[in-house]
């Protein structure tokens, strides 16, 4: 019988990390459906001890997740573990992840503690686990940079306290792929109880090595993964969900395992990361970019017009590519909209949020006339973003812009429920709404990134416009959508302002 390979997202955890890349409840509810409905084993929802935010978010995940096992993550202290259990009570199956440094630099230098002290520790916080679950997985933090027989005998211990699942985290993303798959078969030979465990490993891209190294990891017995959608992550990411579940399928000649991932969901959930996030998808993205299965060069296309297999080792349709083409237009009626959403995982608590939604659908449909999957949920996402935390709200944007003049931009918003009035010059229509928007708000935020996407094909298409602004060392990201890309730019930016001035104070863990 062929070995399951356990696919562990942590796009919800980890994935939030990246900066900017923060989501609201109701965000992390509908990539957890996503997740669920790509039949991910394990989905990480988040560090329930950092905020009260994360706490609700953890809690609401393990209320509407029934498929999926719903993991909460905690370092080694009786608090964070007693918090992740209680958010995580209401979910049908949960498992607590809790972690320690075993690194000498990380001991020495974060954790200030004695090699004997952290074996003491670990095993503690695995045993208070164990008064709410079986379920336990516990991470040596900076695995890839530790002693080994040091542990080992961290690994040995923590079996003994209860851990069910040993993760191997590469935390700074140091390791090469030879060298791990060493090391992970080493520490199953080596440990007494390592068949009491299931191994898995958790690896960061810092050297572009994320996937390399956890599939030298599977090769060498690690049954685990842990991952995120595009591979989303602090730093430079982790490893791609969509990468390891196409590499293990597509190459059943080397692996002795497979997973029980739905791969047609794949694209769906990579684009809705992607329009929640703000952190678009680049084209050359293996799998899910949008030039993954375009063939440029002649002799390509000649090849696979003969023959699909002589340039493409997977089908496009095998990880939803053409799967998302529902079309609804302006004369689609309001029960086809609410199916079409349902099916997409997009569900509304109020009739009133359905009938906003519904409304802007009716408008986009008088622009673009089709309007797709795709189109439906940048519209979800642009319409409810704003909520109670919405203080600036867009009411009006006139642009002038002709050859030789400066262009001039005339601004009004709602600030704290007072309509505001501003015009402005600039170097571009963009330019100029911006700097109009700014003398009203006084942000004083910095602009460090300007992005825009086309959502569909088209001339029609709605024009997807991400912004990352950094306000004293804090960094978000804003997104706006329409299919005039100066109200889009302008949702954006609006939209970056309204988080920066939400409070938002989070206890992130130490890397895992």
């Amino acid at each position: 019988m062929q070995d399951k390979l356990i696919i562990f997202d942590t796009t919800l955890r980890d994935g939030e990390q990246s900066p900017g890349a923060s989501m609201t409840k109701d965000e992390k509810l509908r990539i957890a459906k996503a997740l669920e409905k790509m039949r991910v084993d394990i989905i990480e929802a988040g560090f329930p001890i950092a905020s009260p935010g994360d706490f609700e978010a953890v809690k609401s995940v393990s209320e509407l997740i029934t498929e999926s096992t719903v993991c909460g993550l905690a370092r080694a202290l009786d608090k964070d573990i007693d918090c992740a259990a209680d958010a995580l009570k209401p979910a049908k199956s949960f498992r607590i992840h809790t972690f320690l440094a075993t690194s000498p630099i990380h001991m020495r230098e974060k954790l200030r503690m004695e090699p004997e002290q952290v074996i003491e520790n670990a095993v503690k916080a695995v045993k208070r686990a164990g008064k709410y679950t079986d379920n336990i997985e516990f991470s040596p933090e900076d695995a890839g940079r530790s002693e080994f027989d040091f542990l080992c005998r961290v690994i040995e211990s923590v079996i003994n306290a209860g851990a069910k699942t040993i993760n191997i985290p590469d935390t700074v993303g140091y390791n090469l792929p030879q060298y791990f798959g060493e090391l992970i078969e080493n520490l199953i030979k080596n440990i007494p109880n390592s068949d009491k465990a299931i191994f898995s490993v958790h690896c960061h891209n810092d050297l572009g090595l994320a996937v390399g190294n956890s599939l030298a990891a599977v090769l060498n017995g690690a049954r685990q993964v842990e991952c995120t959608i595009n591979g989303l992550g602090e730093r430079a990411g982790n490893a791609a969900l969509e990468e390891i579940v196409m590499t293990v399928k597509t190459r059943q000649d080397v692996f002795k395992c497979d997973t029980n991932i739905d791969t047609s969901q794949i694209v769906h959930c990579s684009r809705l990361v992607s329009t929640i996030t703000g952190f678009p998808v680049q084209p050359n993205k293996a799998i899910v970019g949008a030039n993954a299965f375009a063939h440029e060069s002649g002799i390509h296309q000649d090849g696979v017009l003969k023959s699909r297999e002589t340039y493409e080792i997977m089908r496009a349709e095998d990880v939803g590519w053409n799967a998302n083409r529902m079309v609804l237009g302006k004369h689609s009626g309001r029960n086809a909209f609410r199916t079409r959403l349902e099916e997409l995982g997009i569900t509304f608590k109020e009739e009133e949020e359905l009938n906003a939604v519904f409304l802007q659908f009716k408008e986009l449909a008088d622009k673009k006339h089709e309007v797709y999957d795709d189109d439906l949920q940048a519209l979800v996402s642009d319409t409810i973003q704003g909520s109670a935390d919405e203080r600036i709200k867009l009411i009006s944007l006139k642009v002038g812009t002709e050859i030789g003049i400066k262009p001039k931009a005339q601004v009004t918003l709602s600030i704290d429920g007072k309509e505001e009035h501003a015009k402005a010059e600039g170097g571009g229509p963009v330019d100029a709404t911006y700097k109009a928007i700014e003398s009203m708000v006084k942000s004083g935020c910095n602009l460090q990134l300007y992005s825009v996407n086309n959502i569909t094909d088209g001339t029609d298409s709605q024009g997807e416009v991400t912004v990352r602004i950094d306000k004293s060392g804090r960094i978000v990201n804003g997104l706006g959508s329409d299919t005039d890309i100066v109200i889009a730019s302008a949702k954006a930016y609006i939209n970056a302002l309204n988080k920066v001035f939400v409070d938002n104070k989070r206890a992130h863990p130490h890397q895992v």
